[in-house]
């Protein structure tokens, strides 16, 4: 409810009343403000109280501060806790609480700025006086004008103008802060919220950049010169003026000791201490950027842009670096090779743990400073016969078919549309009957369109579905063979449920999200199902075994069990091999954006197999050897 005229007379009299003392002691420094002072007093007067209160009730109201949550940075880690990026719009903060801040740093920031802050009520006519004069005789600023309290409020609700209805808002607001908050919740606010310089708010933030330590670490010559900094961040940056910032903390340790807060040996200690400087951080460049850009998509379809960015969030990514920087690595050298023998331009990487889904380390391209789309997610290419496992297990699964079981490779055709679609083996030739496992470790493409009809087009979709893949699928004939455009993470995960023996958790790039002070948001911990028949994937991951050790692949043998299948479009313009341990899924894609060729004779086994085989061998150092459970251990369908 609206207070009445008098009640607002009441209360609009005594903000004047402060206000009034305010500018008179303002006035005994110099008589134009005593001036501005009367004219004031006289405009009070002609206006009436009335409309000087309705004025003031135009405020903003200093009560939402109850509520108020600044902007705070986000934190994005790897699992092992490495920090990968920090995301911020403007304000680059971490919020911290008062007691975890130094009390040099508390102290160092009252003498420069509000030596009397605990004793006034928001303004001090007094220390405006004393200001003045002080900054005079130094010929520097050496004293702050306005309260902490005052200043806090300008930078939360005022513009930066210098006019004098600005200066009368800002005393208003300061005293009705003053009578909300108790001293430390102001200088709690006021510390998280001032501006130190190069994008840090926050004395948490400016700590950690000017000397890589926490707040609550700062000596009293470190906090002396970040004190120092408040009046003009950037002109008393040690990073841009070492010297001046020397001076400027000299300023602030004498002030300290003439207010007797230390002692002149503590002061001439502080002026010798060695200054180690840490490094402007809030533009860092991510360590990894292909994975904190996947984990930002994530985040805001989660939470939304602003939350993303402001708020102060500490994400736990499914990342390991150390994998991450193993793959960098093999893009790049595998890269490097290749252009010896192809034109392949680009190549994408993903590793995902069969045990979790988690998504382990990911490569969007050969180099993210020449090209930022991310084909690890994003780029949708024909798989080629690394499809063809997803139909070899519904054969498996519908009971018809084992590895023992024959299949023809012959001559075959099928009516497709007003034409006849007659699909041929990478060779040109036929090998008649054969069996279900020489089949797929061969890779013979008429078996695979012919198990494709028995088992039913739809129900290989379906299995694809089950396997987490959400990419348009066209129920055509030659879909065995790899018509249809997925992402290699789609492969590494749909693959990852194989080596899980048909396990399946949703694949994340998040582990779990908090906000900063520790309450979660998020939570993915793996809740595997079983999705898949154990006989039939156990079937198949004997036969995708062979594949590595006697048929196209043998170039990813990598001296332990394994599984895995090579592809490569007919066209040559797509060329995989996505393999796996029970440990982890890894697919390879070579290709180049404008869908050109890569090279003729250009395939999965001879050229990709190699690059997972690199990768594999190194990622899986020191990781203990097991074997994909036999189809026997299980009931066949």
């Amino acid at each position: 409810m609206t207070n009445p005229p008098s009640a607002q007379i009441r209360e609009t009299s005594q903000e004047l009343s402060g206000i009034f003392r305010y500018f008179r002691g303002v006035g005994k420094v110099t008589a134009g403000t005593l001036l501005s002072t009367t004219m004031l007093a006289s405009s009070v007067v002609a206006g009436g109280l009335v409309g000087l209160a309705v004025s003031f009730r135009n405020l903003p109201d200093v009560r939402v501060l109850r509520n108020y949550i600044p902007a705070e940075t986000t934190y994005v880690y790897d699992i092992n806790g490495t920090l990968l990026d920090s995301i911020h719009d403007e304000y680059n903060r971490d919020v911290v609480e008062l007691n975890e801040i130094s009390p040099n740093l508390k102290r160092a920031v009252l003498a420069i700025e509000d030596s009397y802050f605990f004793s006034h009520h928001g303004i001090n006519p007094t220390s405006i006086a004393r200001a003045m004069l002080s900054n005079l005789q130094a010929k520097e600023t050496v004293e702050g004008g306005s309260t902490v309290t005052m200043q806090l409020v300008k930078n939360l609700f005022l513009t930066p103008e210098r006019s004098l209805s600005r200066k009368v808002a800002e005393a208003v607001l300061a005293l009705r802060l003053e009578q909300i908050f108790t001293k430390d919740q102001i200088l709690e606010m006021y510390l998280n919220q001032v501006y130190w310089g190069h994008n840090n708010y926050g004395a948490e933030t400016a700590a950690q950049s000017y000397f890589n330590k926490s707040a609550s670490e700062l000596t009293l010559g470190e906090a002396a010169m970040m004190a120092g900094l408040i009046q003009a961040p950037e002109n008393y940056s040690p990073f841009v003026d070492y010297d001046l910032a020397k001076r400027r903390q000299a300023t602030v340790l004498d002030r300290m000791q003439r207010l007797q807060w230390i002692t002149p040996g503590e002061a001439e200690a502080a002026k010798q201490q060695p200054i180690e400087l840490g490094q402007i951080t809030a533009f860092e460049a991510s360590k990894s950027p292909y994975l904190t850009e996947a984990v930002v998509q994530e985040l805001q379809e989660r939470f939304g842009a602003d939350a993303v960015s402001k708020g102060g969030m500490r994400v736990q990514t499914t990342f390991d670096l150390n994998l991450q920087q193993i793959a960098e690595e093999t893009v790049r050298n595998g890269h490097r090779r290749l252009q010896r023998s192809l034109r392949a331009d680009q190549m994408a990487l993903v590793a995902v743990d069969p045990r979790t889904h988690f998504v382990k380390a990911m490569v969007g391209g050969v180099d993210y400073q020449t090209s930022q789309y991310n084909r690890a997610i994003q780029a949708l290419r024909q798989p080629g016969s690394a499809f063809k496992p997803f139909v070899y297990y519904a054969a498996y699964a519908s009971g018809k078919y084992t590895n023992d079981s024959t299949v023809q490779d012959t001559p075959v055709s099928y009516p497709d549309g007003y034409e006849t679609y007659s699909p041929q083996n990478y060779d040109g030739r036929f090998y008649g009957s054969m069996s279900v496992r020489s089949a797929l470790e061969q890779s013979r493409n008429v078996p695979a369109v012919k198990l494709g009809q028995e088992v039913g087009i739809n129900r290989v979709i379906e299995i694809c579905r089950i396997l987490g893949i959400k990419s348009p699928i066209e129920p055509v004939t030659s879909l065995p063979l790899g018509s249809v455009d997925l992402t290699p993470l789609e492969m590494a995960a749909a693959y990852a449920t194989f080596a899980n023996g048909g396990w399946k958790s949703e694949t994340t790039f998040i582990v779990r999200v908090t906000d900063s002070s520790g309450r979660v948001l998020l939570d993915n911990t793996p809740r595997p199902q079983l999705v898949l028949d154990p006989w039939s994937v156990a079937s198949l991951n004997q036969a995708m075994s062979g594949v590595i050790t006697q048929g196209t692949a043998t170039a990813a043998q990598i001296g332990r069990p394994a599984a895995g299948k090579t592809g490569t479009t007919s066209s040559e313009r797509d060329i995989w091999f996505v393999g796996y341990v029970p440990q982890l899924s890894v697919a390879v894609w070579v290709g180049n954006d404008n869908y050109s060729p890569v090279g003729r004779g250009a395939t999965g086994g001879s050229f990709v197999a190699p690059i997972w085989r690199d990768f594999m061998l190194k990622a899986l150092e020191g990781v203990p050897a097991e074997s994909f459970q036999p189809p026997s251990n299980f009931v066949r369908p």
